[in-house]
């Protein structure tokens, strides 16, 4: 009845008042009419959603539309209704009490062993990403993965801690946040060899299609880590695009790339950082660092231009 009587009134809109046409859609969902066109939304609507977007409820009423949104962070998605907490359950009359206490204990033994999967998953899930300071769209994005490898059985023969930090690092891949399987074996307590076995098992198997990270997107967390200046982070991406130029950056990790470049960028800009403290950040070897320490300046010839910046700081403290 709805739709006849918006089709009713759409008939009535003879054309678009920005261009003439008469080539007009009506959008159900927004309640919109659109020219397809130009894109003027030539006229709006009210739809009834079925939504009390009031938030008042008579006395009488159940609010049975309040709760909390649905999420995929959570092992029933928030939707299912426990039985209560046991520290509310002891507060009740003693036959209550039994009572209750013996609905919960049935409650958690209908339970399926992918509900119970889930719960600790879900619970090891937030831990990881809560250490890592990850963004609650990562997380969602970890927990709709682990919820399909789960589903196809992939878990079985591999530890929960490390298919949930591979499923993190996919999920931090996919939206180009900077993580290392350093700091996801740190995280989850887990070896770096068997998160990035699982995590290439995982993508082969599901087909996520991974960007290739790329060393930019390490500069700008570790300088602010290393409290470097906005110069020293902009002649780090300069490095960075003269190396990737030479063919310097393919074959090596895009985490010791970046932290070699933040570290020559340093010395240029009289912001010495010892090998060790850049190391640290990036979590990688002092070795690493000096051997793309070395590559970065044989290859694009920076060794004169550091020895450059480097007098002409000395001679300003002298001026000073």
């Amino acid at each position: 009845m709805l739709r006849k009587k918006l089709d009713s009134n759409m008939s009535n809109i003879k054309e678009c008042p920005e261009c003439g046409s008469v080539n007009l859609t009506f959008d159900p969902h927004l309640g919109e009419v659109i020219c397809n066109d130009c894109g003027l939304v030539v006229e709006e609507k009210m739809v009834d959603t079925g939504i009390d977007l009031s938030g008042k409820f008579d006395k009488g009423e159940k609010k049975g539309r309040g709760g909390a949104p649905i999420s995929m962070q959570k092992f029933d998605k928030g939707l299912t209704t426990n039985v209560g907490e046991i520290s509310d359950i002891y507060r009740l009359e003693p036959k209550q009490t039994r009572k209750f206490l013996r609905l919960k204990k049935w409650q958690e033994r209908v339970s399926t062993s992918i509900e119970r999967n889930l719960r600790l998953a879900m619970a090891e899930l937030r831990v990881i990403s809560s250490y890592l300071d990850l963004p609650n769209v990562v997380r969602d994005e970890a927990s709709r993965i682990y919820n399909y490898v789960l589903q196809r059985g992939l878990v079985r023969g591999r530890s929960m801690e490390s298919v949930i930090a591979a499923c993190l690092y996919a999920a931090c891949r996919s939206y180009n946040i900077p993580r290392t399987l350093d700091e996801m074996a740190t995280a989850s307590d887990v070896e770096r060899k068997e998160i990035g076995r699982t995590y290439r098992f995982i993508i082969r198997k599901l087909g996520i299609k991974v960007k290739q990270s790329s060393p930019k997107d390490y500069i700008s967390r570790f300088s602010s880590v290393l409290k470097l200046s906005p110069a020293t982070q902009n002649d780090a991406l300069k490095i960075l695009d003269h190396a990737k130029d030479v063919e310097l950056t393919s074959g090596r990790g895009p985490a010791g790339i970046a932290a070699a470049a933040l570290y020559v960028a340093a010395l240029m800009n009289d912001e010495k950082k010892t090998q060790r403290e850049v190391a640290d950040i990036a979590g990688i070897t002092e070795v690493t660092i000096r051997n793309r320490y070395k590559e970065l300046i044989e290859r694009l010839n920076l060794e004169e231009k550091i020895k450059q910046k480097e007098a002409e700081s000395k001679e300003k403290k002298k001026e000073k």
